[in-house]
């Protein structure tokens, strides 16, 4: 029972693994295999000679009274086939744990970052599959948007949302709903928000339908709006392509909750803002009565990012609310036989 020491050694340093550890694994590799042999003395264990690379099973030898009086060797026959085998399949375990080891280091610096695959066929139907190289990343149902068709081939950049050692290998799971999605796509395509000369401060998402997110800048001159949407809209559509065609308001931040309610409402125009109760952050609202529907939004999505994204309670009314008015009641007698109307005819 022989292991190629030299060759144990330059493949520890290739992997950049330590060679006790290795020795160590094959040699508790190799003692578990002589401890399912029949006739196996208890105690047994493997001992790697690290000048010859030969193995060598050691058991105590017991005296009447159970204490360990000696020192045997055992060598059964056929098992240096056995142990041979043993060491080979535990150094490939090894060098497979240690190539995991390195594709999680490399991708756990890319958590909380975008990341570029292609779509693949997997086994189950309901996780898409992406190949990142490396590793192959899923993004699960609940990272899914529903509006999106992720076809197979198809070029995809997702966020990433964790990066673990799994019980088959690396696991990287990936996000297409993340809110950070937004703010990252941005921040690739305009170098203001990379250089932190403007600043995305929130971010409020329905994914697949519409965002918002607020801005503002930390240099005097710069348009904060105007540098995500960029030339032409340049900046902002490219976000909105990857996106599917998801829509996005961008709004300028403020300090002022009233301000910063007013801003969200966006792209609906607001008369005036105030707070009425600051502990609970409520906000009253007044939009001309025309611009009512646009503030609320279809199914109320509009007002429901801008409270998501401010972190306020909102409540919009008109300017100038139509008085309900009541048609007037008939009233119906019966005078000699005949119904009497008593609304009037012309």
């Amino acid at each position: 029972m022989n292991v190629d020491v030299k060759a144990l050694v330059a493949l520890t340093v290739e992997k950049e693994m330590p060679l006790e550890k290795l020795i160590n694994a094959i040699e508790n590799g190799v003692a578990a295999a002589y401890a399912e042999l029949e006739g196996a003395h208890p105690g047994g264990r493997a001992v790697l000679n690290r000048q010859t690379g030969e193995i060598v099973i050691y058991y105590p030898v017991l005296g009447p009274d159970g204490d360990r009086i000696d020192t045997a060797i055992d060598s059964p026959e056929g098992f240096s086939r056995i142990a041979t085998s043993t060491a080979r399949k535990v150094i490939k375990e090894k060098m497979r744990e240690a190539k995991d080891l390195d594709v999680v280091t490399e991708f756990s610096g890319s958590v909380g970052d975008v990341i570029s695959g292609v779509i693949q066929q997997g086994r189950d139907p309901k996780i898409v599959y992406v190949h990142l190289g490396r590793v192959e990343g899923k993004i699960p149902p609940n990272e899914q948007v529903p509006t999106e068709e992720y076809i197979h081939g198809q070029r995809i950049k997702c966020f990433v949302v964790e990066v673990k050692q799994g019980l088959k290998g690396p696991e990287v799971t990936l996000s297409r709903t993340h809110p950070a999605l937004v703010k990252t796509l941005f921040a690739l395509e305009v170098p203001e928000v990379k250089d932190r000369v403007v600043e995305i401060i929130g971010i409020a998402r329905e994914p697949g339908h519409r965002s918002k997110i607020s801005v503002r800048t930390h240099r005097a001159g710069v348009s904060p709006k105007g540098a995500l949407i960029g030339p032409m809209g340049a900046r902002a559509r490219a976000v909105m392509d990857e996106l599917g065609g998801e829509k996005i308001d961008i709004v300028d931040y403020s300090d002022d909750p009233a301000t910063y309610v007013a801003n969200a409402l966006a792209p609906a125009k607001v008369s005036s803002a105030e707070i009425v109760d600051l502990a609970t952050k409520s906000v009253k609202v007044v939009v001309p009565d025309y611009q009512l529907s646009l503030a609320i939004g279809k199914d109320g999505q509009n007002a429901r990012l801008a409270a998501r994204l401010t972190g306020c309670r909102i409540d919009i009314h008109p300017d100038k609310p139509v008085e309900r008015i009541e048609k007037p009641k008939r009233e119906i007698a019966v005078d000699e036989g005949e119904l009497v109307d008593s609304e009037p005819t012309e």
